[in-house]
């Protein structure tokens, strides 16, 4: 589908500045010592202001014309925000410079009953919005281009039909230069029907290699690449509503919906679900969103409905939703698992553990859940690591000596008094509490990593102080280098 907004610059003004609706208007920006119109609202080419015209020109055929300054680039943000509101109707929008939109709509015209519904509810959604837009719907993004602008017949080309669709309108159509443009005009083509009848070598020696590029793509007989404002999500599920969803009953039999045919497509594929965004979209304009995250991938309908109901008192309907989005942001390979007639205790692998920590997730945030796993490093403070999901494996081993229960993140430093400078300490302070130590274990030396950073080598005790308080300390260097000191890393008890 191709839209065109005629006065996209001038309708976009008068949004902002309602005052300007009722008033002839034109933008203008200096053009080589000449003041010069970029854009022209339909009440002033009416009166006969164009664009292209100079502004001195357009003022004595239209004393009341108001002109304002043109501002670079307004066209492309402007078209950006309004393919950003496309997205609603299909993954795939691509910005048309100076004043258009591509949609790619391929599976999503059915959901309006068929093209010529989607087409009518995108035009006048945008009319009533305040812009003068037309669009049509082809087979190819050229053919779809030139109909909407130049065509007067219907606005749907039927499949296969471009060359018909195309033969009457003007070479302008093609969307070739003002070079190609002129000489054709001087040499009579009237029209694109003369153009497809003639041999490829011909157009090629006399026009160059664009001609024929744009008459293929608008055939089909080329691809034309579009390059969407934002990445399509590869699953993703939409369902328009007839009348505006505004029950807490109405939404959750929207959601099972969209689940449903979302986890049909995600178990064919061998897919699980990670993370899901569902955006609806309200009838004021507005889109209120909620997300599940899963510990593993699932297509389970039931589970991830269950995960979504928690997430129901936030959608705020307001007057009504009027379309639902379910998006699947992040999917993962599944495994298929054979079942076995004797229950065995498959710990992590199990689906029931998976689905618990989603709904306690749901409750209290997926941030307070984590798991670790070892992370190959010497230093304490470094060995482990934030598992990504409950199915990933460890790298290496867990270290087969004993840690404590509590590892602090920085080691902290104390002040210790030891008989023998190389023998655990007999009392040592921190936060300004004496610590009397009756029972200690140790050393146990943990190297430092020469290829990463500095640092001395380290020597860890298990201590007991006098309260029954157990602590890991370790002194950072020899105790004969003058500049040993000692650290708290952890807690045991």
């Amino acid at each position: 589908m191709a839209i065109w907004f005629r006065h996209l610059l001038t309708d976009g003004l008068a949004l902002r500045r309602p005052q300007l609706k009722e008033l002839p208007f034109v933008l203008v920006m200096p053009v080589k010592n000449r003041i010069v119109i970029t854009a022209s609202s339909r009440l002033a080419e009416q009166q006969g202001a164009f664009t292209g015209m100079a502004a001195a020109d357009a003022r004595a055929a239209v004393p009341e014309l108001v002109a304002i300054d043109d501002t670079p680039g307004k066209a492309a943000k402007l078209l950006r925000l309004l393919g950003l509101w496309c997205l609603r109707y299909t993954p795939i929008v691509a910005i048309d410079l100076p004043n258009g939109l591509i949609l790619d709509i391929s599976g999503c015209a059915h959901l309006w009953t068929d093209e010529r519904g989607y087409l009518k509810e995108i035009v006048l959604k945008l009319r009533n919005a305040g812009f003068d837009a037309r669009a049509a719907i082809a087979d190819t993004p050229g053919a779809a281009w030139a109909v909407s602008r130049f065509a007067k017949i219907s606005p749907i080309v039927a499949i296969g039909k471009q060359s018909q669709a195309i033969a009457s309108l003007p070479p302008a159509a093609l969307r070739l230069e003002p070079e190609i443009l002129e000489r054709l005009q001087k040499l009579g083509f009237r029209t694109i029907g003369p153009l497809l009848s003639m041999p490829a070598p011909t157009l090629r020696r006399r026009f160059g290699t664009t001609l024929l590029t744009r008459l293929d793509q608008a055939l089909g007989k080329i691809n034309e690449v579009l390059t969407p404002i934002v990445p399509p999500v590869p699953y993703v599920e939409r369902l328009p509503c007839l009348e505006p969803v505004r029950t807490k009953v109405a939404i959750e039999i929207a959601i099972e919906n969209l689940l449903s045919a979302l986890c049909l497509r995600l178990q064919a594929e061998g897919k699980g679900l990670r993370k899901a965004i569902l955006k609806c979209i309200r009838i004021d304009g507005r889109t209120v969103q909620a997300s599940i995250t899963t510990n593993r991938g699932s297509h389970s309908v039931s589970h991830l409905f269950k995960l979504f109901e928690l997430q129901v008192a936030k959608i705020e309907p307001a007057l009504g939703i009027e379309l639902f989005v379910l998006e699947a942001a992040k999917v993962e390979d599944m495994e298929t698992v054979q079942e076995q007639i004797w229950a065995l205790d498959r710990g992590l692998a199990d689906t029931a553990l998976a689905e618990l920590l989603d709904r306690v997730a749901g409750k209290v945030g997926a941030e307070a859940i984590q798991r670790y796993l070892p992370a190959e490093h010497y230093w304490p403070e470094r060995s482990v690591k934030i598992a990504v999901s409950l199915t990933e494996e460890p790298q290496t081993a867990w270290p087969e000596q004993m840690r404590p229960i509590r590892l602090l993140n920085n080691p902290e430093a104390i002040e210790v008094m030891a008989l023998v400078p190389d023998n655990p300490p007999k009392t040592f302070i921190y936060k300004g509490k004496r610590h009397s130590i009756i029972k200690a274990d140790g050393p146990e030396r943990i190297g430092r990593e020469w290829w990463r950073d500095g640092g001395e080598h380290r020597d860890y005790f298990v201590v007991e102080d006098s309260e029954g308080q157990r602590y890991w300390v370790f002194r950072s260097g020899h105790y004969d280098g003058g500049d040993a000191r000692w650290y708290l890393h952890g807690y045991f008890a």
